[in-house]
């Protein structure tokens, strides 16, 4: 990308997805750009409002919202390095409910009790591994209902 301005490459990168401020300067700086010139580019950016931490959070609370917890879209959201206010206001609009989610997750994804231990373990492993409490993912795998109550 030789001769490429470091506002053309930010524009490229903001055309694929939204990205948080601090992750389009690591992005930017990573490809060469001098810390002051990519400063002042995002900066640019965001006064342009081609940039946003706040619809970056909106849009990532949206994309994972049906299939990871809140604690870990919020999770993500901080290690983005957005701010608590810009946090709490994408997850409060989106009205997120972890046991919604959690129930609707494990039917897309397993749709069937566990049929032994192994796979009561590997369904266990995944919704974890979206972020979910063990104790709801263990309600929902025990008795009638699957914890629907």
């Amino acid at each position: 990308m030789a001769g490429v301005s470091l506002r053309d490459r930010a524009i490229r990168l903001l055309a694929r997805r939204e990205y948080a401020r601090a992750e389009l300067e690591r992005r930017l700086l990573a490809r060469g750009g001098e810390r002051s010139d990519v400063r002042a580019v995002v900066s640019q950016l965001e006064a342009d409002g081609l940039l946003s931490d706040a619809r970056y959070a909106r849009a990532l609370v949206a994309r994972r919202g049906g299939s990871f917890s809140r604690a870990r879209i919020v999770e993500e959201l901080k290690a983005a390095g957005l701010s608590r206010d810009e946090i709490e206001g994408a997850v409060a609009e989106a009205d997120l409910d972890d046991a919604a989610a959690l129930r609707a997750l494990w039917q897309r994804r397993f749709g069937r009790v566990p049929v032994d231990e192994r796979d009561k373990a590997r369904q266990v492993r995944f919704l974890q591994s979206r972020g979910f409490a063990l104790s709801a993912i263990l309600k929902l795998l025990r008795g009638p209902g699957r914890g629907q109550s």
